[in-house]
């Protein structure tokens, strides 16, 4: 029982400091487009290489064991919240290939970082 509510406290800190990750690294990259003359078309791919950050960082810092499978729930949690605001702010419910894209790679992300942060000693 004990280890069940270490995993569970493991997934939630990973999921936390993704999406705290994911917001500071967005203002830092909304303060370079206000203040340069970046294009609009890099948006979407920052915002990929983003999520994968910090979902790399979030499952690192916030797993010590079973490295595989709370990385890759970390992974899949944090997809699924973005996807669920991102829903939310453009009214918008629908799920085809492009977001199941997104998801397996965000479970993918977090099984690797799950590794690094299991066997970071």
């Amino acid at each position: 029982m004990e280890t069940k509510k270490h995993s569970v406290n493991d997934i939630i800190k990973g999921v936390g400091i993704s999406v705290l990750a994911s917001i500071f690294l967005i203002l830092i990259f909304s303060a370079i487009l206000t203040y340069t003359n970046t294009s609009e078309q890099a948006i979407n791919p920052v915002i990929i290489v983003i999520m994968a950050i910090s979902i790399l960082i979030g499952s690192s810092i916030g797993n010590t064991r079973k490295g595989l499978i709370n990385g890759g729930v970390i992974g899949l949690a944090y997809m699924i919240i973005i996807y669920l605001i991102s829903s939310i702010l453009n009214n918008d419910f629908g799920f085809n290939l492009y977001h199941l894209i997104f998801v397996i790679s965000g479970v993918l992300f977090g099984i690797v970082g799950g590794i690094i942060g299991a066997n970071k000693k």
